[in-house]
């Protein structure tokens, strides 16, 4: 992002936000990066909370669009057929691979002119903001199944995890409509931002492997 100190009055409110973002996907992509590390090769035919995902599934899919799919949709290019189709888990190394290209991508976001405009996102053209933000959830949602289904946690801070509950809330009905959520689950209003955006987009905050 902007690293460039402003002279004269507070930053503007959309700047600000494009900001916060930002060091949520830094921190997200770490973490994510921490759990890959500690998954073991007997882990990956285990079940995930994901239920139509085993975890190598669910894991190819993770380092897929929360890596790569970070990087392009920066760079305005769009997804390889070739990466499509790759099992990541099956090659040498690649939890070190994955921490690698999720410091690409966030590298990638830290140009400020990639905050401007449109990206097309597949379905259509989104505000790089906005997407920014889903893809944001996707790390962290994805980095949340990935850990419960390996025996881990995946450590979130109160601010990114308020960011996280945003764009859940913004979308939440979307993407229940077309299978992208399962239906929300009941936790107390009191509960963190990162319980509340679990159960909002259809996770059991409790569930274990």
């Amino acid at each position: 992002m902007n690293q460039r100190t402003e002279q004269a009055g507070p930053a503007a409110p959309g700047r600000a936000m494009d900001e916060q973002l930002h060091r949520a996907l830094a921190e997200g992509a770490a973490e994510a990066a921490r759990v890959a590390r500690g998954i073991s090769p007997e882990q990956l035919p285990a079940a995930t909370p994901c239920t139509d995902y085993d975890t190598r599934t669910l894991v190819n899919h993770w380092v897929l669009y929360s890596s790569h799919g970070l990087e392009l949709r920066a760079r305005r290019e769009p997804i390889p057929d070739e990466l499509l189709t790759r099992d990541f888990t099956a090659e040498d190394g690649w939890a070190a691979a994955y921490a690698g290209q999720l410091d690409r991508a966030v590298a990638a976001w830290a140009d400020p002119a990639v905050w401007e405009g449109e990206i097309d996102s597949g379905g259509g053209r989104t505000p790089a903001p906005a997407l920014a933000a889903l893809l944001l959830a996707e790390l962290v949602l994805h980095g949340w199944d990935v850990a419960r289904a390996t025996g881990q946690e995946f450590r979130c801070s109160p601010e990114a995890a308020e960011a996280v509950l945003r764009v859940v809330e913004e979308n939440a009905e979307l993407y229940l409509k077309y299978g992208g959520f399962g239906e929300p689950v009941t936790v107390p209003g009191t509960a963190p931002a990162m319980d509340r955006a679990l159960a909002l987009s259809g996770r059991d905050p409790a569930w274990t492997a």
